[in-house]
């Protein structure tokens, strides 16, 4: 007996559960044991990047269930499916890493090709690890169905000699053992307790920094993405997450609804405060795209100039995901810059209400600990910030959370090295200088291939206690875990010709975070003169398989590496096909 026929007329899945011609693809359904009240309702893709690789994303699995019961509950057929993810922690540091970007776009294209495939009505994703979380968000827009985000949740933090420690502790133990501070013994130690359950790395590195914006940006429900990956309360999040979807797709309420330029500039300014990672300058870009609006790095960079740094999380501070949830979450850091004046109160959210409507019913105030009261911040200014200069025409970005205005000025001689490997050889063996500017170069997306991030060598410098003394940029990425005064982003990548690749040893370099600098002192006709002589982009080893397709497609840093035309060029929008 129907409950009620749902109104398919204007919902993909009519196109695969409607009419006399759809009898063969009513069979499946009901081989998968569906019945004709569960076919005649909106199908809801419920997808997750489940695997066994890492922590991250060991759990979601488990919370798409309770996902699935939400959109049940409102009437909702649920298709589970999943798709891929690189997890940045294990790719660290080798090859692998090489396919941590290009995971992003892969992640994207196959949640839209399953969509797609499936005529599937709406979606809630569910992702744990960095890339993940904006691969997911990117396929959100660019279908511009209902959507609903979900993270998988931080891991919770170890405890050694009764500290916190992350995962972050061990990268840079590596240092200290390779300096002869640490025995193999007390690494040993660290490496088992550092990583205690499933989730994301602890700190506001990307996953939690890309968490953050999901919330911000109003894909997600508020304070969704604060329980640690254990919690159980994870699953009432996940539930009302389904019902959430079915309420948005009762509404007609889609992804570029909530995905707007207000929006993403909403997400910048938790970024900013909350002094996350230099990966977000890369993916808010990126969302922006798919959703045809103009929000580049420098955009991303005026946002986080003007906005103070008052959330006091690892790796710049003390506390990490789980101290954050505690103290309130994401929404009490939004009431925060809400006095400020800086969020946008009309922007729509998962929930269907404005934002503005949802930080009215968030109870709660900073705790003075973690989220510091926004009128006494920790510096006035975000904690990370954009460069631009004769050494980057198309800008660069640099972390500074944590790091007093002494340390944010520096000049010095160019060491260059031609990749990553090379860099990490010589900081091991000490071969740099102190007072040195390490240059590494032919790691942006289409020259490494895969913009590699750099935690290895930059964690090594911090643990031989090297971090402010030497300064490094490059044209690939950071971790969200990096320390010190390193720069990344660098554009154009010396893979296009940029000046980054045009720089040799001795070249005097100049990087001032206060007034957003990124310099080499050499004339115009100086650089003219180098690019003439330019021997050509380096070779590389990926000459076939899908970082060779990679590399033909990406685009430079500025606009988030992206892969494809995005939506100013396109000729449908999927929900209306």
């Amino acid at each position: 007996m129907l409950k009620g026929k749902a109104d398919k007329s204007n919902l993909p899945s009519r196109h695969v559960t409607e009419g006399p011609s759809r009898a063969p693809h009513r069979s499946y359904y009901y081989a998968m044991g569906l019945d004709e009240q569960d076919i005649a309702q909106p199908f809801v893709g419920v997808a997750t990047c489940w695997n066994e690789a890492a922590p991250c994303n060991i759990a979601l699995n488990r919370q798409a269930q309770s996902v699935k019961l939400g959109v049940k509950a409102a009437s909702g057929t649920p298709r589970e499916f999943t798709t891929i993810t690189v997890t940045d922690g294990i790719a660290m540091g080798h090859e692998g890493m090489r396919s941590s970007l290009a995971s992003r776009e892969a992640i994207a294209d196959t949640v839209e090709l399953t969509m797609r495939g499936h005529c599937y009505d709406a979606i809630v994703g569910l992702a744990g690890c960095d890339k993940s979380l904006p691969g997911m968000m990117m396929a959100m827009v660019r279908l511009n169905v209902p959507s609903v985000f979900i993270y998988g949740g931080s891991i919770l933090p170890g405890r050694l000699e009764g500290k916190d420690v992350t995962v972050q502790d061990v990268f840079e133990a590596v240092g200290q053992h390779q300096a002869g501070n640490m025995s193999d013994e007390a690494l040993q130690t660290l490496e088992r307790v550092a990583c205690p359950s499933a989730g994301a790395c602890g700190g506001q590195f990307t996953a939690n920094t890309m968490a953050c914006v999901s919330e911000a940006i109003g894909l997600a429900l508020l304070n969704s993405s604060g329980a640690p990956a254990p919690y159980e309360s994870r699953d009432q999040y996940g539930v009302a997450s389904g019902e959430a979807v079915m309420n948005l797709l009762e509404k007609n309420i889609r992804a570029r609804d909530v995905v707007t330029r207000k929006s993403l500039e909403n997400a910048a300014r938790v970024v900013a405060c909350t002094g996350g990672s230099t990966n977000a300058g890369l993916h808010l870009p990126a969302i922006a795209h798919e959703a045809g609006i103009d929000f580049d790095l420098f955009d991303v960079c005026e946002i986080f100039r003007d906005t103070p740094y008052f959330v006091d999380l690892k790796p710049g501070g003390q506390y990490v995901a789980k101290d954050l949830y505690e103290a309130g979450g994401v929404p009490i850091v939004m009431k925060e810059l809400r006095k400020a004046g800086l969020i946008h109160e009309d922007c729509i959210t998962a929930s269907g209400r404005t934002m503005g409507e949802e930080l009215d019913i968030i109870e709660g105030e900073a705790d003075g600990r973690v989220i510091y009261p926004v009128e006494s911040p920790i510096t006035p200014t975000g904690g990370v910030v954009g460069l631009k200069g004769n050494l980057a025409p198309e800008g660069a970005i640099v972390k500074v959370a944590g790091m007093s205005e002494d340390d944010q000025v520096f000049t010095g001689p160019a060491r260059v090295f031609e990749c990553e490997e090379d860099a990490f050889e010589a900081v091991k063996a000490r071969q740099y200088e102190e007072g040195e500017v390490l240059v590494i170069r032919n790691e942006g997306p289409a020259g490494g291939p895969g913009m590699r991030e750099m935690l290895a060598t930059t964690a090594a410098l911090s643990g031989q206690g090297m971090g402010k003394k030497v300064a490094l940029i490059t044209d690939g990425r950071f971790s969200g875990a990096t320390r010190g005064f390193c720069v990344g982003h660098v554009g154009p990548e010396a893979a296009h010709a940029g000046p980054i690749g045009l720089l040799k040893d001795g070249d005097m370099i100049t990087i001032d975070a206060i007034s957003g600098e990124l310099s080499v002192d050499l004339s115009d006709a100086d650089l003219q003169e180098r690019k003439d002589n330019w021997a050509g982009a380096k070779e590389t080893i990926y000459s076939s398989g899908a970082l060779w397709k990679y590399s033909q497609l990406v685009g430079g840093a500025l606009k988030g590496a992206v892969t494809h035309p995005g939506a100013k060029e396109e000729r449908h929008i999927y929900m209306d096909l």
